[in-house]
């Protein structure tokens, strides 16, 4: 049995947005044998331009029933049933976010009518809805309604089974057979005897069974395509269908990166959008995770996809930061990336525990005040000048001047602990070595070398690696590398 699905909401946003209608036909392979549908009241205003685009008013819904009233409807109505949808990610993640705020977790599987259509009507201009049932002859009415996007999904499926039943049947008929078997319209004294019997049912149909396994995928993706990726480190790039690419990214097992890329619930329609778009994943293998970070940041910088500027994502997004009170001693301090976007941090760390860390590390270090790097809250003086290990900063007892210049050489430090220093990690290959080269503060680039590579002097290896670009990104993802669990040997050059 099939539930198909479709649904009106407030906007594209299942975090934030709430469902306007529903409507559901239950699909027993041959046929709609039940339905239900009804508007909502999403319990919040219906923005203008939604009710220009389905024509659905706050007055429609003021007296319609709340999600929770119909909740158990929904359950009873599709339970059993495979969840079926025209982009099948947006409505199921809608009805997902809706239940978990009861408190109840939804859970169907899922088949995907973009993607069924795809498979078994290669060549269509266009699958959105609208357009693919203009370009096969399926009546719409009630366009960007529940109920008529709903009724036309139904027809739609139902050609699809149709389609998909006749290859089915084609395939395991002898050729003589196959004319008249695939014709579901042929007269039935014109089939030959016993092709009826060979017509598989609706239930075990391969491409529906194999478009129920794949989900998850983006329409474009084989699941031939998502066997082959590495199980290794490496950047990998998401593609459109005109081989531009949308989105790079990077992990230490691009196989299992990439599944879970396909395996999250949507949260908008620009995230579906995302993966809808999709349409070929290429690879290049890394060897070492430090070498994975910069190429992807190279990457980016480079290709600029547009999927990675609208994320706007940072890997780093706490930092320590710098003001100067009113009376002159400047204060390090440490805080989300996010809450300072006016401001940029000296230096960007992974979460705020760790910015934490490492601010009283370096307050021990150069003997700081506790106060004035916000560690630790009081009106008088910090724990450090009970204990004579601060000089009285937090009470104006040391001179503005003489902190502020161990404030200097605690922020000269950020930088890397050594000058000039090499990371030799894994390579592409087990007789491979790679090799990330930083001199004088300055990132180099990197490369590989044989296993059997031997150098005594810095030359040696900053001759063995490609030239990149230095910025402060790529600075902090070496920074932020070496304070992490790694297995790399580093070669420090005096």
């Amino acid at each position: 049995m099939y539930a198909i699905i479709d649904l009106e909401t407030t906007g594209g946003q299942p975090a934030q947005d709430r469902i306007t209608e529903i409507a559901i036909y239950i699909h027993d392979g041959e046929k709609v044998v039940d339905e239900f549908s009804t508007l909502l009241n999403p319990g919040r205003a219906i923005p203008f331009f939604i009710t220009q685009l389905t024509g659905i008013t706050d007055d429609m819904v003021r007296d319609a029933p709340k999600f929770h009233e119909v909740a158990r409807r929904i359950v009873e109505i599709t339970e059993g049933c495979v969840f079926v949808a025209h982009n099948v990610r947006f409505d199921y993640s809608f009805l997902k976010k809706e239940f978990a705020d009861l408190g109840y977790n939804y859970s169907r599987k899922t088949l995907c009518t973009v993607r069924l259509s795809r498979s078994l009507m290669p060549g269509q201009p266009s699958y959105s809805l609208g357009k693919l049932c203009q370009n096969i002859g399926i009546p719409l009415q009630d366009r960007h309604r529940a109920t008529g996007d709903a009724a036309a999904t139904a027809i739609l499926f139902g050609r699809l089974l149709a389609i998909s039943q006749q290859q089915d049947a084609a395939a395991s008929l002898h050729p003589a057979e196959v004319l008249a078997a695939v014709d579901a319209n042929a007269p039935a004294g014109q089939r030959p005897a016993g092709a009826q019997a060979r017509q598989p049912s609706a239930r075990k149909i391969k491409a529906v069974q194999e478009a129920i396994k794949t989900a998850l995928l983006p329409p474009n993706i084989t699941p031939e395509k998502v066997a082959s990726l590495p199980q290794e480190a490496g950047v990998y790039y998401f593609h459109d269908e005109a081989g531009e690419v949308i989105y790079v990214g990077k992990s230490i097992n691009i196989y299992k990166r990439i599944q879970q890329h396909f395996a999250v619930d949507y949260k908008s329609r620009k995230s579906i959008e995302f993966k809808n778009s999709i349409s070929d994943i290429t690879w290049e293998l890394t060897g070492s995770e430090l070498v994975a970070l910069l190429y992807e940041s190279h990457e980016i910088k480079r290709l600029k996809p547009l999927y990675n500027r609208a994320q706007r994502r940072s890997v780093f997004p706490a930092g320590i930061f710098l003001r100067t009170d009113e009376n002159g001693y400047k204060r390090l301090y440490y805080g989300r990336a996010d809450d300072h976007a006016e401001s940029h941090p000296l230096i960007a760390l992974g979460n705020q525990y760790k910015a934490k860390g490492f601010l009283f590390h370096k307050v021990a270090k150069f003997n700081l005040c506790q106060k004035l790097c916000d560690l630790y809250k009081t009106q008088g003086s910090c724990f450090d000048y009970q204990v004579h290990r601060c000089k009285g900063a937090c009470l104006g007892l040391e001179p503005a001047e003489e902190y502020n210049q161990r404030v200097e050489a605690a922020i000269e430090s950020f930088t890397y602990e050594h000058g000039s220093f090499v990371v030799i990690g894994q390579g592409r290959r087990p007789d491979e070595k790679s090799l990330v080269v930083v001199e004088n503060g300055r990132y180099i680039g990197f490369g590989y070398v044989d296993e059997a590579f031997s150098a005594r002097r810095f030359t040696d290896f900053r001759d063995a690696v490609t030239r990149y670009h230095d910025n402060k990104d790529v600075q902090q993802i070496i920074r932020q590398y070496l304070r992490t669990e790694h297995k790399d040997k580093v070669k420090v050059f005096k």
